[in-house]
């Protein structure tokens, strides 16, 4: 049968972005099982499509025997002369699909392609696309909100930003230009599940490989990072050249570097400080912005650490609703207790 369909594959090729080996591949399994109606025992149906020659054919190969007994791939005699006159005991016989039959299945296999197979090898493209891209910062546009997460549009990609994920006190209008890490990457019944994030600390930690050069080139390391999305953060860094001050090169001339990832995040404090293998020295930085006179031990199994405070340092060293002491805690790994010296 000859059928005129190469260049419609080519411009949906093009169009989809999908290969025209996966359509005409989806092609030829929607005409096997659409021609399961006309061959009904289960027979090992052959499909020859060369679309680029516009040649089609569907057809299963059975012997003819005097009385069969596997239907699949056996046909009788008197049936099988009555498709082809000459035919004879032990023939292998071609029986192809009527063209009439073969129109329509065509038909109707190409319609339920462009609405299921490409829209699977579409999916599986963008699942391509972006599961090897896990932890990396994309920016999308706001379009709508839906289901209590914001949906935006990556490269025409919808991705997902639930409501847990974006910062506290952020809205976003139509339109609106949002930045986020790749959290997760996941395969469902409607597609690729895109997940983002502006509140985890992965989103905090590429703001700062993208602003802090020596962050990118490995110079400086980030050994731990905690937030509370919205309020305050704290990054623990350290370095192995001499000559380089971990601390103020995050931080930057005049802070210019932490302030502009601070706006990112809504306003977000952030304090860096150097990281120490010393949970007492440790600690004692990561109580930062507050002055903090000494660290002791107070249970050392238990890790419990004790941080002697100035009065007037006491509430600084606590922070807003404790935060301060909090981020603290979660950064060393110890609790900290606060005292005033």
């Amino acid at each position: 049968m000859k059928i005129n369909v190469w260049n419609t594959i080519l411009q949906l090729s093009k169009e989809r972005g999908v290969g025209t080996s996966i359509i005409i591949a989806a092609i030829e399994e929607s005409l096997r099982v659409a021609s399961a109606k006309y061959f009904t025992h289960q027979e090992d149906v052959i499909v020859d499509f060369r679309p680029e020659k516009g040649d089609l054919r569907v057809h299963v190969s059975k012997k003819v025997v005097e009385n069969p007994q596997n239907l699949a791939s056996e046909i009788a005699l008197k049936e099988a002369r009555a498709i082809k006159a000459d035919a004879r005991l032990g023939d292998l016989m071609d029986i192809d699909l009527p063209s009439d039959t073969l129109g329509r299945i065509a038909a109707q296999a190409a319609k339920k392609v462009l609405f299921q197979k490409v829209r699977d090898a579409e999916q599986e493209k963008i699942f391509g696309q972006f599961a090897p891209r896990t932890g990396e910062t994309v920016t999308g546009i706001f379009r709508r909100f839906e289901n209590q997460t914001a949906i935006l549009d990556v490269n025409e990609t919808e991705v997902i930003l639930s409501l847990r994920d974006k910062l506290p006190m952020e809205e976003f209008r139509r339109g609106d230009k949002v930045k986020a890490v790749i959290l997760q990457v996941q395969k469902g019944s409607k597609g690729p599940q895109i997940y983002v994030s502006r509140s985890h600390p992965k989103f905090l930690l590429k703001l700062l490989e993208l602003e802090i050069p020596e962050i990118a080139a490995g110079v400086i390391v980030i050994k731990d990072a905690v937030r509370q999305p919205g309020e305050r953060a704290k990054v623990a860094v350290m370095t192995k050249e001499r000559d380089i001050d971990p601390v103020g090169a995050c931080i930057g001339v005049k802070g210019n570097r932490i302030l502009a990832i601070s706006k990112e995040l809504q306003g977000e404090k952030i304090d860096v400080i150097e990281w120490s293998a010393n949970p007492g020295g440790y600690a004692k930085a990561a109580l930062s912005p507050a002055k903090v006179d000494k660290v002791v031990v107070l249970n050392k199994e238990g890790k419990v650490l004790q941080a002697l405070v100035p009065k007037d340092q006491i509430s600084l060293a606590i922070g807003k609703k404790g935060i301060n002491v909090k981020l603290a805690s979660w950064l060393v790994g110890w609790k900290i207790e606060i005292k005033e010296n």
